[in-house]
């Protein structure tokens, strides 16, 4: 449960146009569709994915790091580690089971499956969309373990896309049509009250000392 008093208090410190953009970015944030990058070698394309996450509401992204396990790149990133939730995986196997238990159906990006042209995507299930490496594409593993298969329709000779362009493209192009759908696709009043005192954390400088003051002086209060 959110502790609404120290939610209150956090949010205090805040401006007024700081805790209105929260609550306008909210609106639009979805678990519906999740993001999921398989050891991307080049970390400043995982850190494009998150933000082409953050810019399209996506607010869940998970990253296996199987053979790299680099950090993600915080100047590519611009800021998006803020305010999109990572979920760190050593393995495949542990990240498709955790997903499929949350619900989700397990969707890989591939140009070499014919299944599904981005277009024609049932958006109604909620879905993790996997992107593998630049090099290789996705595990066997994965595409083993998938329950379907997405692409993006191509006209010329390039046979696919740099992974951060092909997420850009997909998650823009589903997110919008989530959006103006009549699927319930937005977050639970909860799950914004989670986000809202995540973000005013992440927001306020010396949040420790801030902390400690606050529950110092409940602390005080109490006894």
């Amino acid at each position: 449960m959110i502790d609404l008093d120290y939610l209150n208090f956090l949010e205090n410190i805040l401006t007024e146009n700081r805790k209105n953009k929260f609550l306008k970015v909210l609106e639009n944030r979805t678990k519906h569709f999740t993001v999921v990058v398989e050891d991307v070698f080049q970390m400043h394309n995982a850190s494009a994915v998150m933000r082409s996450c953050e810019i399209f509401g996506i607010q869940e992204l998970n990253v296996i790091e199987q053979r790299y396990g680099k950090s993600i790149d915080k100047e590519i990133a611009m800021g998006a580690q803020k305010w999109v939730d990572i979920n760190k995986f050593d393995n495949v196997v542990n990240c498709v089971e955790t997903l499929k238990n949350k619900g989700y159906q397990i969707i890989a990006t591939t140009p070499h499956e014919n299944d599904c042209l981005l277009d024609d995507f049932d958006i109604s299930k909620p879905s993790a969309l996997f992107f593998g490496t630049e090099r290789d594409g996705l595990s066997e593993k994965i595409l083993q373990k998938a329950d379907g298969f997405l692409k993006i329709p191509m006209v010329g000779f390039t046979e696919s896309l740099n992974i951060s362009v092909s997420a850009a493209i997909i998650i823009q192009n589903l997110t919008n049509r989530l959006r103006n759908s009549d699927i319930d696709w937005r977050l639970s009043d909860n799950e914004i009250l989670e986000k809202r005192l995540a973000w005013a954390r992440n927001s306020i400088k010396d949040i420790k000392r801030i902390e400690a003051r606050y529950y110092g002086a409940c602390s005080d209060f109490t006894s």
